[in-house]
């Protein structure tokens, strides 16, 4: 049973990522180290400069290393990298069901780190 499906009606219109980003999270449980094969989403800030970014990212995760985790980012179609230092609170498992609701709502933020 997908834990985003029942919400959706009330998630539907919400237009800023950051408040559909806490309501998405506040439907998930925290999960800890994300594990190869799973998909997650999470609150990423990252600490190199001039680099195009998903702030929210919706990831299938391909690889786990000691210094963070690959995954293919849904709202890109495209593999990133990200360190396990710059993700911000937890990262939050989500099931193959609920990936569909997720790709439904437009909570991406796509930003320039300075």
């Amino acid at each position: 049973m997908s834990r985003i499906a029942p919400a959706l009606d009330d998630l539907i219109g919400i237009e800023d990522p950051d408040d559909l980003m806490v309501e998405i999270i506040d439907l998930l449980s925290e999960s800890g180290t994300p594990q190869a094969g799973n998909y997650y989403t999470f609150v990423y800030r990252p600490k190199t400069s001039g680099i195009r970014y998903d702030q929210n990212p919706l990831v299938a995760v391909t690889n786990v290393y000691s210094w963070g985790f690959v995954g293919i980012n849904f709202h890109w179609g495209e593999s990133r990298s990200y360190t396990f230092n710059e993700v911000v609170g937890g990262v939050y498992q989500v099931t193959a069901q609920e990936i569909k609701d997720l790709q439904a709502l437009p909570f991406g933020k796509y930003r320039l780190n300075s």
